[in-house]
Formats: structure tokens, C-alpha cells, sequence
């Protein structure tokens, strides 16, 4: 099965290569539009052998890592919070709905302004845009633990704790590793969005300069590269499901 997905894979990204140059020769289009996946190859040794590339994608991990963190963690605490306790989902869900309504990049340029245009504002960018997908599945993981369960827990006098840790936190992990999937991607687009808005550095800056150089190669490496971080984050997240989910799949034999 994995044998067959991995020439699915390998498959399609050939088809689509082939794709690629035919548009190319049949589209007669200039570099400047549409380069021909030779040109962006070329590119992208270019600046692999001047290093330039792994200075912008050491930053941009940095900004997504920290972000993804951050927003993570303040996620858990608020979710389980709301979960928990409905005058706290009345007091913050009107806040926490009304974040989501406004785009990211009318936020960011403020955050930017306000806390410069340094590492600080990108993660914290990344952050607010993993925050909501996170906190909204740790409330439906915490709620979805059947009321049997927990009076099953009172009734063996277990602590807080102990239900936090041997029966909340194992019944909602499905739901919040689902959500956590959807915030390593999106950690990714806020990071670039802040690099977008103001930044010396990082692949959305490496995107801003070859778009005002006419450089549509250097575009098509940052992206590249770009989807391929993200990739390997939700991969990431996917093997951490694998590992922390063996008992899920033990029961269901």
C-alpha cells in the first residue's frame, strides 16, 4: 500500500512537470510570467549555493516553530477553560469569533507597528492565526467525553487531575490532534503574511524581492519551499497522531 502511494506521488508530480513545459513551449510565454521548471531548478542551486536560502528558511521555521507554539499552547488553556465553564464561553467566545472576522493582513501591519518588524510581530502573527482551529477542536475534544466517564471517575473519587490526565486529555486527543493539523499549515501563511507586511528577511521576503525584481523563478522556489515546510509539519503531526493514538486502534481490533 505504501509502495503504491509512494508511485502515485511520484506519478502525478511527473505529470504535472510534463504539464508544466509543454505550457510552456506550446504557450511561448516570457520568463518573467511563467518560467520553465528548469529555470526555477537553476534558481534555486543559485541561492542554495550562496547560502541566501537557508538564511530566509532558517527564519521563516523560527517565526512558524514559535508561533505554532505559542498559539498552541494559549489555545489548550483557553479551550479546556471554555470547555469547562459556560460564563467563560458567554465572557471571551464574542472576542474570539469577532478575531476571526477580520483578515489577517489588515491585523498584521498593526502588529507590526506596534512591536516592530522583527521576530516578535511574525510569531505572534502565526499564533493568533493557529489559535482559533486549535482552541475550537480542544472544546469539542473536552465536551465529546461521554458523561458516563466522568461519573464513572467520581465514583473512584479521582482528583481534577486525574481526570484531566487519564480520561480528559486521551478522549479529546483525536479531535485536538485533528485541529492541530490544520494550525501547522496555517502557521506557515501567518508567518509569511507578517514577512509580507514588513521583514528583512524569510522566504515571504525572498517572495517580496523577486516580485519587484521580475524574478518569477525566485517566486516559484520560495513557494516551493514554502509548501514543502508545510508538508513536512502536518507529516509531522500525522506520525505524532500515529504514535499517541496506538490505543485507538489496539481497541478497535
Amino acid at each position: 500500500m505504501r509502495s503504491r502511494r509512494i508511485i502515485l506521488l511520484f506519478a502525478s508530480m511527473t505529470g504535472l512537470l510534463i504539464a508544466w513545459q509543454l505550457l510552456i513551449i506550446f504557450g511561448d510565454f516570457p520568463r518573467f510570467i511563467l518560467p520553465s521548471p528548469g529555470d526555477v531548478l537553476k534558481r534555486f542551486l543559485e541561492i542554495v549555493r550562496d547560502g541566501s536560502l537557508y538564511r530566509h528558511l532558517l527564519t521563516t521555521l523560527k517565526e512558524v516553530l514559535l508561533g505554532l507554539t505559542l498559539g498552541v499552547s494559549v489555545a489548550t488553556v483557553l479551550g479546556y477553560l471554555i470547555a469547562k465553564s459556560r460564563w467563560m464561553e458567554r465572557l471571551l467566545s464574542p472576542y474570539i469569533v469577532a478575531s476571526q472576522s477580520v483578515p489577517m493582513v489588515a491585523i498584521a501591519p498593526l502588529l507590526v507597528i506596534w512591536f516592530g518588524p522583527g521576530m516578535l510581530s511574525k510569531v505572534l502573527i502565526a499564533a493568533l492565526i493557529v489559535v482559533f482551529p486549535v482552541l475550537v477542536n480542544t472544546v469539542v475534544g473536552v465536551r465529546a467525553v461521554p458523561e458516563d466517564l466522568h461519573a464513572l471517575m467520581r465514583s473512584l473519587q479521582a482528583t481534577r487531575w486525574q481526570t484531566l490526565r487519564l480520561l480528559e486529555i486521551p478522549a479529546a486527543l483525536p479531535v485536538f490532534l485533528g485541529g492541530l493539523r490544520v494550525g501547522a499549515t496555517l502557521a506557515v501563511i501567518g508567518a509569511v503574511v507578517g514577512e509580507f507586511v514588513g521583514a528583512d528577511s524569510g522566504l515571504g521576503f525572498l517572495i517580496n524581492v523577486g516580485r519587484g525584481l521580475y524574478d518569477t523563478a525566485l517566486v516559484f522556489v520560495a513557494v516551493f519551499v514554502l509548501i514543502s515546510m508545510a508538508l513536512v509539519l502536518y507529516g509531522t503531526v500525522v506520525l505524532l497522531e500515529a504514535r499517541l493514538l496506538t490505543w485507538q486502534r489496539r481497541s478497535g481490533d
